[in-house]
């Protein structure tokens, strides 16, 4: 067989990177390369079209096998992650019978969230074999040391404290992060505390990196990471300072990081985050072994939508794989209707099985880091440690992670970021499908939302910078209940004529331009004369009339839709024609293109149509 498939490859001559330049640029008939082909992303660095052997040649990340130092590729020999579900503690026998009760259907991890530091860890892990499942627990940190006796004690009394595995999310960067007030008291003596209470149980990880918080508000995926990486260093500074050995410190932080739906660059993100750690907590002194980075990946908020709710299965779907493909240790998929209403069993189940997908149907974890020796990821790898890096060395040059929390320096830089997104969102740069691109026009939500969400995603008061929350769709969400709220939905009738191909194109266009504010849309086939479609427009009660049309046409056109609407409706015209000057003297005001920000417009049209 190899010999045949040596004669096979005889067959063709290599191709140099500069004959495919050659091509490529032969193709392009003169245009420039790096503008039509080069994305810029918003990481700070450049992603080429194509990748070949001679763009990895000289890294040095291909050089190591999975569970090899410095873990590029893997920290273990299996790429076996734990299938994590969020599970309400609130009532220790309920929150105990649940548990069970998805243990049965796939779960493997359990993160029980819980609010009472009394609550009883006998009856909530009841059954629970603490050998097999990875036990996660969510809390007040300030209740952390009380919860962590109670459940080293219960570990310890069932002879599992060699073989249990699980966290306790202990973050007091938590507050600052959503309430922009630092944590009162001192996080160092608390910290000391928990580890010595936790001591007994060697793989019980208590100090939390929730980076996922930052994916959430909206970061990129450098901010992200360069963040994470200087949170586990602020950890570990603060634990060797104490005088705790190195290797101890860096065994007990577990990073809880989100995901996006940006599939390969989430592949890379967590390569290169194990690389960055272990490096990081090599200069600490700790040892190869200790150097493996515990990573929890949690499918992001930050692009869930209320609208074609749906559609955030596709999201998480994509999540989900970059993480397994990845080599995380343990993956939480968020359910798709959590946007709008505290997730049922249906929507819970659904997010299970995403997972099972990926390990029954998929065998993803049964391959080691697929994404190894690719052109493309190993040189993202690359770019999005060099930028994360130099993140992370501001970070450190400006006094470390703490202080440029308790200034705020980092809730406003991932608000930036977020209010760029938002911008993009409402410019259609970034697309949300069933929000801000291609909506279900008949769809309506105002009755289906349960839970009301705030920018900080809390109810306590800010008293310093906090991240904004607010998710990507929101503000078109916000738009589009306005239209539901106000009892009256504005009728959009589409003029088409003149050429069939650009009417078609531009009506289309029209109709996801004005759905995204839950109008309804009134498309047609074609009209003979201005004057036609006009009346046919009136006899439907029409609020809005689009003309689409070319833009040769439109010189013609748009003068006698003007004319002949006169103030019986809003009159838009579908483009950016090069008469658009021409037709602006004649009182035609209203044009809608690609290059529109569609939420202002949006806005705007409320404000004329729901009064």
């Amino acid at each position: 067989m190899a010999e045949k498939r040596e004669k096979l490859f005889d067959q063709f001559p290599p191709v140099t990177k500069e004959e495919w330049m050659a091509k490529v640029e032969a193709d392009l008939k003169g245009a420039d390369f790096q503008k039509k082909l080069v994305w810029r992303t918003n990481e700070g660095f450049n992603v080429q079209p194509m990748y070949m052997l001679d763009d990895i040649k000289d890294l040095k990340t291909t050089d190591s096998l999975p569970g090899e130092y410095p873990y590029v590729r893997g920290t273990r020999d299996n790429n076996e992650w734990a299938v994590a579900q969020n599970v309400e503690a609130k009532d220790a026998a309920k929150a105990n019978e649940v548990a069970l009760d998805i243990l049965n259907k796939g779960v493997t991890a359990l993160t029980f969230i819980i609010d009472d530091e009394n609550i009883n860890i006998e009856t909530l892990l009841a059954g629970v074999d603490l050998s097999k499942v990875k036990v996660n627990l969510k809390l007040c940190p300030s209740k952390a040391v009380a919860v962590a006796k109670k459940l080293v004690d219960y570990i310890v009394s069932k002879g599992a404290q060699n073989t249990f595995c699980g966290t306790i999310d202990f973050d007091p960067y938590r507050k600052a992060l959503k309430h922009g007030s630092a944590y009162p008291g001192s996080i160092k003596d608390l910290a000391v505390e928990l580890l010595k209470v936790v001591t007994p149980v060697k793989c019980l990880k208590v100090f939390a990196v929730d980076s996922y918080l930052l994916n959430n508000a909206g970061a990129y995926i450098t901010q992200e990471l360069g963040y994470a990486l200087a949170w586990g260093a602020e950890w570990m500074t603060l634990l060797t300072d104490a005088g705790v050995d190195a290797s101890e410190a860096a065994k007990r932080i577990a990073f809880n990081m989100g995901v996006s739906s940006n599939y390969f660059m989430e592949i890379a993100k967590f390569r290169a985050a194990r690389m960055l750690w272990a490096q990081i907590a090599k200069q600490y002194g700790a040892t190869d072994d200790a150097c493996k980075m515990f990573v929890h990946a949690i499918t992001t908020e930050f692009n869930q939508t209320i609208y074609d709710a749906y559609v955030n299965l596709l999201r998480s779907q994509t999540e989900a794989m970059s993480a397994a493909i990845a080599g995380v240790n343990v993956i939480t998929v968020t359910p798709f209707d959590k946007p709008y209403k505290t997730p049922d069993d249906f929507s819970e189940r659904l997010a299970r099985n995403q997972q099972l997908l990926l390990k029954e149907e998929s065998h993803l974890d049964k391959v080691l880091d697929p994404a190894g020796g690719s052109y493309y990821v190993e040189t993202l790898t690359v770019s999005i440690a060099n930028e994360a890096w130099k993140l992370f060395v501001e970070v450190e040059d400006n006094g470390g992670f703490q202080k440029m929390l308790e200034t705020g320096k980092v809730q406003e830089a991932v608000n930036a970021s977020a209010e760029k997104r938002h911008s993009d969102v409402a410019r259609r740069k970034e697309i949300l499908l069933g929000s801000n691109q291609y909506p279900n026009f008949n769809e309506f939500a105002l009755d289906k939302i349960q839970t009301k969400e705030c920018c900080c995603s809390c109810s306590a008061e800010k008293t310093g910078v906090a991240l904004n929350t607010k998710r990507a769709a929101s503000d078109f969400e916000n738009l589009r209940l306005d239209t539901e709220r106000s009892g009256k939905r504005p009728k959009v009738f589409m003029l088409t004529i003149g050429n069939l191909a650009m009417r078609l194109a531009r009506a289309q266009f029209s109709a996801n331009f004005f759905g995204c504010a839950g109008y309804e849309i009134i498309d047609n086939n074609g009209f003979a004369t201005v004057a036609e479609g006009v009346k046919a427009a009136m006899d439907k009660a029409a609020d809005v009339i689009v003309l689409c049309s070319s833009d040769d046409e439109y010189a013609q056109y748009a003068p006698e839709a003007k004319a002949e609407i006169a103030d019986r409706a809003l009159f838009v015209v579908a483009g950016a024609p090069a008469c658009m000057e021409e037709l602006q003297t004649k009182g035609i005001t209203e044009f809608i293109h690609v290059r529109s920000n569609v939420l202002d417009t949006l806005k705007a049209f409320n404000a004329k149509l729901l009064k």
